[in-house]
């Protein structure tokens, strides 16, 4: 806003009665300022309560998947094995003995002088892994160590890695090493040729069945273990679908057999039903602070007192738990020990009742949050209608963002004919100031004149 400058040669107030017109105008825009406050505080409140629906939602998915329920707890006794366990493993013993851990083939070839010195022209570099012949075309591009590891390592189809070890030898430190990308005999290269480049292929040329000449072989070897008495051979040191749902991941050998303990753990599926039942009391809490009406306070309203958007997300999502139930038994949240706080509407864990649930009736209490019509199903669609992308919340901020928008245009276009008003008020103060100072002078001058003549007919 443009600002004034003195007035007053006239003696009028003139200054202090543009300023009080401008203070007038200032109090139409503190009025539209306002409105566009309530407007973002309002926004910023919907922000808030829909990160607590969307809290609640990801509780509810967390509680609604099966393997929240009979998680399985793997205790192994040695560092030569570690395991990981589904819901779908089975509680038991087991004695495990790791004879050998699956290690990949390495071809080690002949030292050269010179990493950069092409080895012949071209070619097509044929490699057999497991039974399968890949092909690399060599056409018009290099064929020296550095090349062959780049073109080798770049192809994700051709089974083996390539890299250059300096072993310093004089006149021949530099070696070729060729390994497996994966571990066990199957995966081990059993042919290598180099067609159209003799002199490549006589340096790469490998059939298998031990070291050859020019080449050193390391050979690959399968895992080899005991699971109670039980002989397991394995291509990968990560053992699946021999315990159903145990993943074995093999890290050394062993002398003799150690120990594998899978127990049941309902300490899992408690603390989800635990969380769950936390972020729906942390969700009435947001409501109630964006609701809440103070009496007798100078602010007693909230951001959404009164509001209908956040009245809806309590009452949907209240329903959402007293509708939900197993519908093969009828296992309900208050049979496993939750009830609602008369008072607060907030939920209640009797934590023996449900210890009790989940130890002598988890197949219920499984079904009850992981049904179709179970709660983390019910919950989960219930925050999806607010949650989603043009859901309810969606809906609502959009129209408070145009709303705010409005309100800048309304708050500039008063600002601006405020401004234009002023104008026109300082035009008209500024004539009026000069003509009333003119008036002024003519006045003392027309005094002035008749004082002397006054004297002069006097005397």
């Amino acid at each position: 806003m443009a600002s004034i400058s003195s007035l007053g040669l006239s003696g009028l107030p003139l200054s202090d009665l543009l300023n009080n017109l401008r203070t007038n105008g200032s109090q139409v825009l503190n009025i539209i300022q306002d409105r566009q406050k309530a407007a973002e505080t309002k926004l910023s409140a919907y922000s808030k309560l829909k990160d607590s629906v969307a809290s609640f939602q990801k509780t509810a998915q967390a509680v609604g998947k099966a393997d929240a329920f009979g998680a399985i707890a793997v205790k192994s006794g040695s560092d030569a094995f570690s395991a990981t366990a589904d819901s779908s493993a089975i509680p038991g013993q087991y004695s495990i003995q790791v004879d050998k851990l699956a290690s990949a083939q390495t071809l080690v070839y002949a030292g050269q002088a010179d990493r950069t010195t092409d080895i012949g022209t071209g070619g097509t570099l044929k490699i057999t892994v497991n039974g399968t012949e890949h092909s690399l075309d060599l056409t018009d591009k290099g064929t020296s160590l550095n090349d062959l590891v780049s073109a080798i390592n770049a192809d994700p189809d051709i089974g083996v890695n390539a890299t250059i070890v300096n072993d310093g030898t004089p006149g021949s430190q530099y070696r070729l090493l060729l390994t497996s990308r994966e571990t066990g005999t199957q995966n081990a290269a059993t042919n290598i040729t180099v067609d159209g480049n003799a002199e490549l292929d006589a340096f790469l040329g490998y059939a298998g069945g031990g070291s050859t000449a020019g080449v050193t072989v390391q050979d690959a070897s399968d895992a080899e273990l005991t699971i109670n008495g039980i002989a397991v051979t394995s291509q990968s040191n990560t053992i699946e679908n021999v315990i159903d749902g145990v993943k074995l991941t093999l890290n050394q050998t062993t002398t003799s057999a150690a120990s594998l303990s899978l127990t049941r753990d309902d300490s899992v599926a408690k603390k989800a039903v635990e969380d769950f039942v936390k972020a729906y009391n942390s969700l009435l809490d947001t409501v109630g602070t964006l609701t809440k009406y103070t009496v007798g306070a100078d602010n007693p309203s909230s951001p959404l007192t009164g509001d209908s958007l956040a009245r809806s997300v309590q009452t949907r999502m209240r329903d959402a738990l007293s509708g939900a139930i197993d519908s093969v038994n009828g296992t309900t949240l208050s049979k496993i020990g939750i009830t609602t706080d008369p008072k607060t509407g907030k939920l209640n864990i009797d934590d023996t009742k449900l210890t009790k649930a989940l130890s002598e009736d988890l197949e219920n209490v499984k079904s009850l949050f992981t049904g179709t019509t179970g709660v983390g199903a019910r919950v989960d669609q219930t925050a999806e209608t607010f949650t989603r992308s043009g859901g309810l919340f969606s809906t609502a901020t959009d129209g408070l963002n145009k709303t705010i928008s409005d309100i800048k245009k309304q708050y500039d276009a008063t600002a601006d004919r405020i401004d234009q008003r002023m104008k026109t008020y300082r035009a008209q103060f500024t004539q009026l100031d000069s003509m009333v100072s003119q008036m002024n002078s003519l006045s003392s001058y027309l005094s002035q004149q008749l004082s002397a003549l006054s004297s002069k007919s006097s005397k």
